[in-house]
């Protein structure tokens, strides 16, 4: 049999149940979520099930290892903190997110995977907070992570309510305006060091 075909079959099947998977999560936590639940909800059959995946809970944390490895990759190929890219890896980020809605929004809403929250957020975050650490080198390191976490929540902030709100805007629109208002309290923060260390 043409691998290809296998292939596209196994993409398919995957997407299908990811799909499912994420309506759940809409309206119930991963824990009361059965398999004969899901496969009824994406009408195939529960030996297809197993031939991807051991029960729910391997398949939500293989879907999530897959999300994982695209925003690392991202992060690889438009490092934070250097000049334009940061704008790219952005524009990339909300692509991903697009590309992957329904899962991104069932993770992030409040049936969602706070663990898997917070694994984004340490790996772009220590990124961030190195950019960071590098712009505002005579700042105490522990004001340097009061800014970072002020800044993550803002920008966690903004993706929640692009995901769960159904948002139009497209991902270099989030982006730029992400950009836009990190630098605009950058540059507030800066401008206020500069008028103390003045005074």
């Amino acid at each position: 049999m043409d691998t290809k075909k296998v292939d596209r079959r196994v993409r398919k099947t995957r997407k299908q149940l990811r799909d499912g998977l994420a309506r759940l999560m809409e309206k119930k936590s991963i824990r009361d979520i059965k398999v004969k639940e899901l496969v009824e909800e994406v009408d195939i059959n529960r030996s297809t099930f197993y031939l991807h995946y051991s029960d729910i809970y391997d398949m939500l944390s293989k879907i999530e290892e897959e999300l994982i490895e695209e925003i690392e990759e991202a992060l690889r190929q438009y490092p934070l903190g250097e000049g334009r890219k940061s704008m790219d890896f952005l524009c990339r980020m909300f692509e991903i997110m697009e590309e992957n809605r329904e899962i991104y929004k069932a993770l992030c809403g409040q049936n969602g995977d706070a663990n898997f929250v917070v694994r984004l957020e340490n790996m772009v975050g220590s990124e961030a907070l190195r950019s960071l650490a590098t712009l505002f080198e005579q700042v105490p390191k522990r004001e340097i992570s009061f800014l970072y976490a002020y800044c993550l929540n803002g920008c966690l902030g903004m993706v929640k309510m692009w995901l769960i709100y159904d948002g139009k805007e497209t991902p270099e629109e989030m982006a730029g305006l992400m950009v836009r208002m990190v630098t605009n309290t950058l540059r507030e923060y800066h401008d206020a060091q500069e008028k103390s260390a003045i005074s």
